[in-house]
């Protein structure tokens, strides 16, 4: 059997991070984990091809070579989708699908020859069982969350590591909260599941023997999920890895806010080599969090849960949504004042949308007020549903956030917030300096100091964090290259 797996491509997006790849002369931020650990489950005697449409495009010889296509997707990369199963379908090779947009979607895609939906650890096996024995079902789907300790490692051979920015394995899926908005409990379940210890150190191994070096991202569902399980066993595990090797690899992950709570915990997460954690913050009024049952943030003051967060060696990036029905009009003032105070760089902010199958999108159709489906790039202007707010008000008022926090003053005065803050653990970083760093560095500096026509924010934030904080002067390039991504994006909306 010969199999092609394809990643579809990403639109412009915040999260493509494709003008500030173009700096880094990277194609792609991350790898498609997901699809590396299918191959994995794959036979092995099986002949197997992946092309991440991010880094090469999808040839016809590809697609004639194969004798199926396995395609995985986010919601945010339908588009893509499309214009691959049209292409399988000219040739009539067999497609095979499966990933968060097939899940939520599935009766959208009746010309894929075979859903295989939901944790590929249980719905993948019969599906090639079935496939072995000649009458493979249409679609392969179970409510049933498997232990993701007998998970294979990811088959890395399959790709060209050179071509990205960052990396990424999984430790846990799962998140003990219920937001209403969020599809995650949908996807992996309200009880986080852990791998242990010996197979999180032998996918930092696999990574490290392939000679990688730069940033991994944890790409959990909640990180700190299971505290009792990291402090005690994997933490540790990871703090004498780093240590044996130098720490040849900087960390980063997603966690709920409630982690400014364990100082133990942020402590041991320094030791291990984290330095980043997305949160979502979401809002900054108390009854729009009570909406959506987003209790873990509720009743605390959140700029102080960042700065604590900042202040233990971590830069925390920050999820905002706008659109809840109790979100009064002050709301955008609030949203601008919150991320510029508490020196949350890297804040994506996005419209409320309504993810079928979620507690929002049930009781938003009960009151009549589901419109078409969702885009998956809450950046876009685009709701799936009717707002309280007047929807021109609020439109507006996202546009006027994006375009004031991504305005090269406001974004630079909150680097150097972040920075008066940001206290990382020190430890040896000699061997993480690699050449592209270099030549980023120097295209840095030709995109956005001669070729940018704000080139004079950029040459004083240069110079001035050269000055007082040579320390942070590498992460204060990579975030100013950050800044113009975002407003190359953010210019498409405005």
């Amino acid at each position: 059997m010969k199999v092609l797996l394809v990643y579809p491509r990403y639109p412009d997006t915040f999260w493509s991070f494709r003008h500030a790849l173009r700096i880094a002369g990277k194609k792609a931020n991350f790898p498609p984990l997901g699809l590396l650990t299918v191959a994995a489950m794959l036979p092995q005697e099986w002949d197997k091809k992946l092309v991440d449409m991010n880094v090469i495009p999808l040839s016809d010889k590809d697609i004639r070579w194969a004798d199926y296509v396995f395609i995985s997707a986010m919601v945010v990369q339908r588009d893509s989708v499309r214009e691959v199963i049209g292409r399988c379908k000219a040739f009539g090779t067999k497609i095979v699908a499966g990933g968060p947009l097939f899940f939520s979607e599935y009766e959208y895609f009746e010309e894929v020859d075979h859903l295989v939906l939901g944790e590929a650890e249980v719905t993948l096996p019969p599906f090639l069982e079935d496939l072995e024995k000649g009458y493979a079902k249409h679609i392969y789907t179970s409510k049933e969350r498997p232990d993701i300790t007998k998970t294979p490692l990811p088959l890395w051979s399959l790709l060209d590591m050179k071509k990205y920015s960052s990396t990424s394995i999984q430790y846990s899926r799962g998140c003990p909260y219920n937001c209403e908005f969020c599809d995650i409990i949908i996807l992996n379940g309200n009880v986080p599941r852990t791998k242990s210890k010996e197979q999180t150190i032998a996918e930092l191994d696999a990574l490290y023997n392939r000679g990688w070096r730069d940033s991994i991202f944890v790409v959990d569902d909640n990180f700190i999920g299971n505290k009792r399980k990291l402090k005690k066993e994997i933490l540790p595990a990871i703090i004498e890895w780093q240590k044996e090797r130098k720490y040849p690899s900087p960390l980063f992950t997603e966690a709920s806010i409630n982690l400014a709570d364990d100082e133990e915990l942020m402590k041991l997460m320094g030791e291990a080599g984290f330095d980043m954690v997305f949160i979502g913050i979401e809002t900054t009024n108390e009854e729009s969090l009570a909406e959506c049952n987003k209790n873990q943030n509720r009743g605390r003051d959140l700029v102080a849960s960042v700065k604590k967060i900042q202040n233990h060696g971590f830069q925390v990036q920050g999820g905002f949504i706008l659109g809840f029905d109790s979100d009064p009009v002050s709301i955008f003032k609030s949203q601008i004042n919150f991320i510029q105070k508490s020196g949350i760089v890297t804040a994506m902010v996005g419209l409320l949308n309504a993810p079928p199958g979620t507690r929002l999108y049930e009781r938003l159709k009960k009151e009549n007020r589901i419109l078409e489906g969702i885009s998956g790039d809450n950046t876009d202007c685009s709701m799936n549903f009717i707002p309280k707010m007047d929807r021109e008000t609020l439109i507006n008022g996202y546009k006027d956030i994006m375009a004031t926090i991504y305005s090269p003053k406001e974004y630079y005065k909150r680097v150097k917030i972040f920075l008066k803050e940001y206290r990382p653990k020190k430890k040896k970083k000699l061997s993480q300096l690699q050449s592209w760093h270099l030549r980023a560095f120097i295209r840095s500096m030709w995109f956005l100091g001669v070729r940018d026509r704000e080139r004079v924010y950029y040459w004083r934030f240069f110079i001035s964090t050269l000055l007082k904080r040579p320390r942070h002067f590498p992460l204060s390039i990579s975030l100013a290259v950050y800044g113009f991504h975002f407003r190359q994006v953010v210019s498409k909306y405005i």
